[in-house]
């Protein structure tokens, strides 16, 4: 199991400084987040943020936690995606999502769609659009909320046969996870009065058998990205870790969201203490 965090908090120059740190001390991934406006957070830009971890890192993948790409022009987003990929030497990973209802900036806006139905609508015209475009060829889509004709973008992503894209899932929702599974990985969620919660081995296992039950045999790996905070304690942070990796998470990333107790200073120490040896 591979092992990512999130710089969550912090000036744009801090965050970045975080990615390096992380890479320095032994981490697989790092990721910043995607929002315009929420509940008064500092947001910066992700693709501002992961150019810069790019070209100061040399390792790491790169990602942010999630992008929320029916607020975005697919065409638009495999543009910023390629770049970063090339950049980077072919390290960024595409974690997509519908994005959270109360993006304050976006949620009044009468272009976005307000409804969870209509923004899975777009995801799922976005990433038909973002595939055709990683291919380098000319292509064209009619859908309901795009249409696109005879378009090419050059260059291709250093990735083949695309970026990975892992889709957040929505266990045990049939459409949710079914999306998820004809894609590279999926960032799951529990659904309904345990949303919020972190999943256990036994959460990762159920969810595991559910691909494997559902989702065709690729040419590459599937991941299972799980999402949470370790134990402070060493021990039981690789106890922890080894139970979620026997159940099939093939990524764990920290994720600390409480900003009274994930300042800037407090995310560097624990990047500096490294991920658990397992």
């Amino acid at each position: 199991m591979r092992f990512g965090f999130v710089g969550s908090f912090g000036s744009v120059v801090e965050v970045v400084d975080m990615a390096v740190e992380a890479e320095t001390h032994g981490w697989d991934g790092f990721f910043t987040w995607d929002a315009v406006s929420l509940e008064g957070m500092e947001a910066w830009d992700p693709w501002a943020v992961l150019s810069a971890a790019a070209v100061r890192t040399s390792k790491i993948r790169l990602g942010a936690l999630v992008f929320a790409l029916p607020r975005r022009r697919p065409w638009v987003f495999a543009k910023q995606a390629t770049t970063v990929d090339h950049l980077s030497g072919g390290r960024v990973v595409l974690p997509v999502g519908l994005g959270v209802p109360d993006d304050t900036a976006v949620s009044g806006v009468a272009a976005e769609a307000p409804t969870v139905r209509e923004r899975a609508e777009v995801l799922d015209e976005d990433l038909a659009i973002l595939d055709r475009a990683f291919s380098g060829e000319k292509f064209s889509w009619e859908g309901k909320h795009h249409t696109v004709t005879d378009m090419q973008l050059l260059p291709r992503p250093l990735q083949q046969p695309r970026i990975p894209v892992w889709v957040v899932g929505s266990f045990p929702s049939e459409r949710s996870m079914g999306r998820a599974v004809r894609w590279d990985g999926v960032v799951p969620q529990l659904r309904g009065e345990r949303q919020m919660e972190q999943l256990t081995p036994a959460d990762v296992a159920e969810i595991v058998e559910w691909v494997r039950a559902h989702r065709e045999p690729g040419p590459v790996p599937y991941d299972v990205v799980v999402q949470g905070v370790l134990p402070e304690d060493p021990e039981e942070a690789v106890a922890m870790s080894r139970g979620l990796a026997e159940a099939g998470a093939t990524w764990f990333i920290e994720s600390r969201w409480d900003p009274k107790t994930a300042t800037p200073d407090v995310l560097m120490e624990r990047i500096r203490q490294g991920p658990p040896i397992l």
